[in-house]
């Protein structure tokens, strides 16, 4: 315990520099951009959620963590190796910071919740520009939250629980975190021996994909006006709200334009 609470100083200094983050980006010029988005996040009764919680939506789905694929499918698309999510029968939804906060602001409080406040834009965001606003109002709840934990702890009576002397079983197991960019589903079927016979694990960046790309397509006729350089540069910029990992952020766009005989100008991205 004596540890950690060692690290309140820093921790403090932190959650100042966090807020003035906050500051900061909360003035940036952001582009004027919605979608009716579904969003999609852990809803916990109690917390800002992070590692349980059920799955829920702006949009009626509440769901617990086990009843994952009987709402949600993955499918291959001729133009992208990656795989693309969607909700059966509605199409693509965009989980991360924005779901996140847009489904539990009202479990903030604190600096977060003032920051929120201060923002100006009322709940719910469907400016996707808006995200970096979301992540520095998170990195004011880390902060928080951190200094909370380290102020509170108490070390439990046994660092381990032991596993039980007996043969294994079949047995199928779920669980739903929230990782930086959005929910991270795993499932997995063990045998009899012990063994992983199946495992299925579904990242956030994969389940963004198609909201990614129908941005794209909403965005860029707003857009071509602009030269290929400053085309390619917002595009840019509408991938990197949902940040990619480094692969899809570094190798997602080229940006082709095709100029008709009269003048109108077509853009389009092979992936």
């Amino acid at each position: 315990r004596k540890e950690l609470q060692a690290l309140t100083d820093d921790l403090k200094w932190g959650l100042d520099a966090a807020y003035e983050t906050f500051r900061w980006v909360s003035r940036f010029d952001f582009p004027e951009f919605e979608r009716d988005y579904e969003f999609v996040a852990l809803r916990h009764p109690d917390e800002y959620p992070l590692n349980e919680g059920r799955i829920v939506s702006n949009k009626g789905l509440d769901i617990d963590v086990r009843e994952y694929d009987d709402h949600f499918v993955e499918r291959h698309v001729p133009h992208s190796n990656a795989l693309q999510s969607s909700i059966k029968g509605r199409g693509d939804y965009l989980c991360g910071p924005l779901a996140r906060l847009n489904l539990n602001a009202d479990r903030l409080s604190g600096l977060a919740a003032r920051a929120v406040k201060e923002a100006g834009a009322p709940l719910p965001w469907r400016n996707p520009f808006l995200s970096i606003v979301a992540r520095s109002v998170e990195m004011v709840y880390a902060f928080e939250e951190a200094l909370r934990l380290t102020a509170s702890y108490e070390p439990p009576e046994r660092p381990r629980v032991d596993v039980p002397d007996r043969p294994p079983r079949p047995v199928v197991g779920y669980g739903c975190t929230e990782a930086p960019r959005g929910i991270l589903y795993h499932r997995y079927r063990i045998g009899t021996d012990g063994l992983i016979e199946a495992a299925k694990i579904v990242p956030p960046t994969a389940q963004n994909q198609a909201s990614m790309e129908h941005d794209l397509r909403d965005l860029v006729p707003r857009l071509l006006n602009l030269s290929r350089d400053e085309l390619t540069w917002k595009c840019e910029q509408a991938i990197r709200n949902y940040d990619p990992c480094i692969s899809c952020a570094t190798h997602f766009l080229t940006v082709t334009v095709d100029e008709g005989r009269d003048g109108d100008r077509t853009a389009g991205s092979p992936g």
